[in-house]
């Protein structure tokens, strides 16, 4: 069964959206895997404190995108592959590039600073 202990609703972006964050950044980092069981769209909605609606809205989603499955009346289960996960992986990294590098040239940095910033702070 996938595990929600680790999530935490944030400020800022909907739920729906954080839970499907929170399902991709586990599938890439290996702790969901292909074949596991989510929680049922009841019991995750009681386990977060959120509307049920808020539950279905981001399964649907996360189906759409091919990463669960799902049937009526029935479990939901991780359904990926390689191929998925690599694709999920490029997608977020590169979302996440792009938000860190906005926020750089927002602040007045230059490439070469930002550079001298990710050296830092790599190890």
């Amino acid at each position: 069964m996938v595990s929600f202990d680790a999530f935490t609703i944030e400020d800022g972006s909907p739920i729906y959206l954080q839970i499907i964050l929170y399902v991709k950044r586990c599938i890439i980092g290996g702790t969901i895997a292909d074949g596991d069981e989510l929680p049922s769209r009841r019991v995750l909605s009681a386990l977060l404190g959120v509307n049920p609606n808020t539950i279905q809205k981001a399964y649907r989603m996360l189906e759409e995108e091919g990463l669960i499955q799902s049937h009526s009346g029935a479990k939901s289960y991780v359904a990926t592959d390689a191929a998925a996960i690599a694709r999920i992986r490029a997608q977020l990294l590169e979302n996440d590039a792009l938000n860190i590098i906005n926020s750089m040239k927002q602040m007045g940095l230059t490439r070469e600073d930002a550079l001298a910033l990710i050296e830092k702070y790599w190890e």
